[in-house]
């Protein structure tokens, strides 16, 4: 399994960078790893133009009350979200 590292400035220290060295066995994919991929990267994948924009539809169809609500909310969409639609999301990205 590869990790796509966001490439945000508090996830670049030497610290984070050992700790995915030494979890993902120098399988992950950002700035500073074998694999570059600069911070704030225009480049689009399937987080960016599928599920960030399908949470946000499923978790503010209502006003959440309360955080613990919100938080629930999101686990729920998350788990909704099927391995045939992952899979279609990722094809459309490569095609």
């Amino acid at each position: 399994m590869w990790l796509q590292h966001d490439g945000c400035p508090a996830h670049y220290t030497r610290r984070v960078r050992d700790a995915l060295n030494e979890l993902y066995l120098n399988k992950w994919i950002g700035r500073g790893g074998l694999v570059s991929w600069p911070p704030r990267s225009p480049d689009l994948n399937p987080l960016d133009f599928f599920l960030w924009g399908a949470l946000k539809k499923a978790v503010y169809q209502e006003v959440s009350a309360t955080p613990e609500n919100m938080k629930q909310r999101i686990i729920a969409a998350c788990a909704r979200i099927s391995s045939e639609t992952i899979r279609h999301a990722r094809d459309a990205a490569i095609n």
